[in-house]
């Protein structure tokens, strides 16, 4: 509103001088255009003397001799004569022209010759200086704008999310429909001595909804709520932020009850005294204003503050303690019952056909979050909108599924025969060992497409169930599938690749857990050398020392590679004691490039295909 006022006001002032400049030029122009041109004596004697001369008016000025003469010809011209002494004209006149006529001298008014050039020009210089000092003014106000804070404001009724749209988290918003209840009804805590939290932290990795439920309390509590992002406040200049931070608690005082949310704090709650920056850097500032103004000497009552952040363990330990952020709450990734609340929130305005079952989708999206079971239906709904249908089918969950899970097929990527049949043995390798060893399978799908993310073909497995930790044997087994791929290149090739250079990758670090992070290693013991949270970019000290000694560096080292040795070994003789069945499904996938379970299942157990060469 402000700045479209003044921007009005500036457009006004601008037209304002532009008429008063167009009336100074009219005004001179036409003075201009009514002054006579000059005449000499000479040619009003010589016209005289030639009898064109059809009349001659005097006008004396009274105050001096001097005066003008107005001269008529016999072709309509009138020319003015400037004499410095009438009298001579006079005496003149009356010999040879005595019908000349004398009238006083016409005097143009003070206000004409004068008063209207002055006072347009006033009113011209009026309005630049007006212009100037409002676009200056406009200047300064940003610059004192720069501190203010940016945070949203929402009142009563703005937000249309409620705690009936956040699906799959039932015991969180338990815990956050207390302060929702507290802010409508203060008293009945008050009167049994009980405070309400100062602050709520919402911890969880991404997408599973810590954003979501603050628009819900938003929209559940009924007061004005500020929102903002922990790098709003974080500018180059030293000392904006922590302007900004004061600036929010002041309007928040303004308004209270309220809440104030500041989505992502890590950026500004960031450990203090370490990484690479200095003690004295503007972050640093930033926070120590939050820490006061959260709970210092000023009083915030009414206030409540809530924070969301994927990395709880960068924090500052100050903001964390209570007084501050008094109430931590957990939002993971939701259960089987909660995927299944959530896809029914997602699914409410896509239409589905009858063959999909919402259940079962839930059942096998086990570990997504909120946001990729969003992910999922839309990519689902895409898939049905580019075939031209009014309604998603499971075919569409299942093309979806793969394309979230594992990259966008590339059907019409040319590999050479080869590369394809390694790629078939390779993935068939994998696909056998999840489905004999427990807790690892079982296989949904086998491709030896490839996909957008660079893989030649892929084998997805399908967990069962909801599992909340891992055992030492089911990380064993996860390593033994990783080299499943690699073992099958050796035993039926002769040769290795690079393809299963990922496989390496991911089961070398599984192992390095077991031993380093879980003590799951007899040798090394039951002592924990993790430090992979103790990186210097990640908010920990530049000199940090290391946990252990060379020697058990050591020790660590050759106990991932027993484990790796272990493992391999194992996936060798399980391929061998499975060495045809792994034949007829690689086979099988060169013809189809692609298994279901069920094909894969049937393949295992030696039936044959219906629509293969061997039917």
């Amino acid at each position: 509103m402000n700045n479209s006022s003044s921007n009005s006001s500036r457009s006004i002032l601008l037209y304002f001088a532009i008429i008063a400049i167009a009336i100074l030029i009219i005004y001179s122009v036409s003075n201009r255009m009514n002054t006579p041109k000059s005449y000499s004596y000479s040619e009003f004697i010589e016209a005289l003397n030639d009898g064109e001369v059809m009349g001659v008016e005097i006008s004396p000025n009274s105050e001096t001799p001097t005066g003008v003469v107005t001269v008529t010809l016999a072709n309509g011209a009138v020319h003015k004569l400037y004499v410095s002494d009438v009298s001579v004209i006079e005496q003149e006149m009356k010999v040879k022209f005595p019908k000349y006529t004398e009238s006083d001298v016409s005097r143009e008014s003070w206000l004409l010759s004068y008063g209207i050039p002055i006072l347009l020009s006033v009113v011209v210089v009026v309005v630049l200086l007006s212009m100037f000092n409002s676009q200056a003014s406009a200047g300064s106000g940003k610059m004192m704008n720069f501190g203010k804070s940016r945070a949203k404001m929402f009142m009563s009724g703005d937000t249309k999310i409620k705690f009936e749209n956040v699906a799959g988290l039932a015991e969180e918003k338990e815990d956050l429909e207390e302060i929702v209840d507290f802010l409508k009804s203060p008293k009945k805590y008050i009167e049994v001595g009980a405070r309400i939290p100062k602050g709520v932290l919402l911890v969880g990795p991404p997408g599973t909804g810590k954003t979501l439920l603050a628009k819900a309390i938003a929209g559940e509590a009924e007061v004005p709520f500020f929102s903002i992002s922990g790098s709003d406040f974080v500018e180059m200049f030293v000392g904006v932020g922590a302007s900004r931070v004061r600036d929010l608690f002041q309007e928040a005082k303004k308004n209270s009850p309220c809440i104030v949310f500041i989505d992502e704090i890590d950026a500004v709650a960031r450990r203090r005294g370490t990484g690479l920056g200095g003690g004295h850097d503007e972050r640093e500032q930033t926070l120590n204003q939050l820490l006061v103004e959260m709970d210092g000497f000023g009083v915030n009552e009414g206030i409540i503050v809530m924070a969301a952040t994927n990395r709880v363990d960068i924090l500052d330990p100050a903001i964390m303690r209570p007084g501050r952020f008094d109430r931590k709450v957990g939002v993971g990734a939701p259960d089987v019952k909660g995927r299944e609340e959530i896809l029914a929130v997602h699914a409410k305005n896509k239409p589905l056909g009858d063959d999909v079952d919402l259940e079962q989708i839930a059942r096998t999206t086990a570990g997504f979050t909120g946001a990729d079971l969003e992910n999922l239906l839309n990519e689902a709904a895409i898939y049905a909108a580019k075939e031209d249908r009014k309604y998603v089918v499971q075919n569409d969950i299942k093309r979806a599924f793969v394309k979230v899970g594992i990259g966008a097929e590339k059907r019409s990527k040319v590999i050479s025969d080869k590369e394809k049949k390694i790629t078939a043995y390779h993935e068939a390798g994998h696909a056998v060992l999840f489905h004999v060893l427990p807790e690892v399978g079982p296989v949904y799908s086998i491709s030896i497409i490839p996909t957008g993310l660079g893989a030649a073909g892929y084998t997805m497995p399908l967990p069962e169930k909801d599992e909340m930790f891992m055992t030492k044997g089911r990380m064993m087994n996860d390593i033994v599938v990783d080299l499943g791929g690699r073992v099958a290149e050796e035993m039926f090739f002769d040769d290795i690749t690079t393809g299963a250079s990922h496989d390496l990758k991911v089961a070398t670090k599984e192992a390095r857990k077991m031993v380093t992070k879980y003590g799951m290693s007899d040798t090394v013991g039951i002592v924990s050398y993790d430090d992979d949270d103790d990186e210097v970019f990640i908010g920990r000290d530049l000199a940090h020392a290391r946990s252990h000694s060379e020697e058990t560096a050591g020790t660590i080292d050759a106990e991932v590679k027993r484990i790796m040795s272990e493992c391999h070994e194992k996936a060798r003789k399980l391929i061998s004691e499975h060495k045809e069945a792994l034949i007829r499904i690689a086979e099988e996938l060169l013809k189809r490039e692609k298994l279901s379970r069920d094909e894969f299942e049937k393949l295992f157990d030696g039936e044959v295909l219906v629509g293969s060469e061997n039917a």
